[in-house]
């Protein structure tokens, strides 16, 4: 098939140009992206205006978003698979607006923390419906494909919010920020709004049977590739995660460099977007698994090495930011093939899939992430040493997974409703 064709086949799938396509899944991602990285410089500056007592305590305002964004999950599959996508989405997103206006005017830490989780339900929405309107219009290498691409725009978003956010707080208070949050989310809703047609099949809608839900979710959970790669990529995601809850105060108090917080988290979040490029250029040439399994492999030894010379006393800010760009390039490639093989056998069950699959990672990496970053006490040591520990169970689970044999290429058997 040639490009002509291919793009004309992409259009007939989803009604959009590829690239279009593309990009409003991006956008969808980076509302949650966004929604973490844009106040990582604003942290210490919340903590100090809404009075809390305890430092490790401002990593609660990204924690309890992670933790609200994992629960809201489990409610948006069924929903949508029911519904449809679009209608879910557009609803999701004024919500996200409304909750981002409440964080603005938030005058205690505990306000701020309410509307914060209420962001994270509504935000909740993005990962499970982007992932299942990928999965209704593509499937395989193709599916990891887009998802990748996709990645790549979305994760641009890390080298970009950091900046912006300083840049912000420069010239006005960090209520601001939320407004940004605010209208953000209203454009990518009337984006979709506008162009986006429902990707659902009416024939395959589900209805809302609390029966059904539970028999279709024990099919994810029980299904070995879906639960196991979900598990292994959570694992994974959880030391990046415990990367977000510390870094501020890693910056600031271990390297004493506050003013090359951004500099240093966009190299770290460039690294990500370009393992997602690399990602889109050679994994239907090589596969889902050759290109993960390596990246998890080379994932564990990094962390020695980082660990090696945090202990050793020979850790710089220099050292600390090129070994974790390093990390944060692995776990691209490892988290969109990962996801992509975990949503594989689960066509018929793409929403209920995505939410189940969606709300057990974040648990999890939540879990481990905020471990990690409330060990915070003035060294790097909890966070690599997470990072390998993390990097290991992920080993584990996809042994499990695969029986003991990783590269080889498998073809799990669809999962069917109902």
């Amino acid at each position: 098939m040639n490009s002509l064709d291919t793009n004309i086949s992409d259009r007939a799938a989803h009604g959009l140009g590829f690239g279009e396509f593309v990009a409003l899944m991006a956008a969808l991602m980076a509302v949650n992206a966004l929604s973490i990285d844009i106040m990582l410089p604003a942290l210490s500056i919340i903590g100090r205006d809404l009075d809390v007592a305890v430092e490790n305590h401002q990593q609660l305002v990204i924690a309890v978003y992670l933790g609200s964004f994992g629960i809201g999950q489990l409610f948006y599959g069924p929903l949508a698979d029911r519904y449809g996508r679009r209608s879910i989405l557009l609803m999701s997103m004024l919500v996200y607006s409304l909750m981002s206006f409440m964080a603005a005017l938030a005058g205690s830490f505990e306000m701020l923390l309410l509307a914060r989780a209420f962001q994270g339900m509504a935000a909740a929405s993005t990962r499970v419906l982007s992932t299942s309107i990928i999965r209704d219009c593509y499937s395989g290498r193709r599916m990891a494909r887009v998802m990748s691409l996709a990645f790549m725009v979305f994760l641009s978003v890390p080298v970009l919010a950091p900046t912006m956010g300083q840049l912000m707080l420069l010239v006005m208070p960090w209520h601001w920020i939320f407004y940004f949050l605010s209208g953000f989310s209203l454009l990518v809703m009337l984006w979709a709004g506008i162009r986006l047609p429902e990707t659902l099949d009416p024939a395959r809608r589900l209805p809302i049977n609390i029966g059904a839900i539970g028999a279709a979710a024990m099919k994810v959970v029980t299904n070995r590739y879906s639960i196991g790669y979900a598990l292994a990529s959570s694992c994974a995601f959880g030391g990046m995660i415990g990367m977000l809850n510390s870094f501020p105060q890693i910056i600031e108090h271990v390297f004493h460099a506050p003013e090359l917080f951004a500099l240093c988290f966009a190299f770290m979040g460039g690294m990500m977007a370009l393992s997602a490029l690399i990602n889109s250029r050679i994994v239907e040439r090589l596969g889902t698994r050759l290109v993960s399994h390596s990246a998890l492999i080379a994932f564990i030894l990094l962390c020695v090495v980082k660990l090696t010379v945090v202990l050793s006393g020979g850790e710089s800010l220099f050292s600390f930011t090129v070994l974790s760009g390093l990390t944060f390039f692995l776990i691209g490639l490892i988290g969109s093939n990962f996801g992509s093989m975990a949503m594989e056998p689960m066509g018929d069950l793409a929403g209920t899939a995505s939410s189940v699959q969606g709300f057990l990672g974040m648990m999890v990496s939540t879990g481990i992430g905020l471990a990690i970053g409330q060990s915070f006490a003035g060294s790097t040591v909890p966070l690599t040493l997470g990072w390998l520990l993390s990097g290991l169970t992920a080993l584990a689970i996809t042994l499990w997974v695969e029986r003991g044999k990783l590269f080889r290429p498998q073809n799990p058997r669809p999962v069917l409703s109902a």
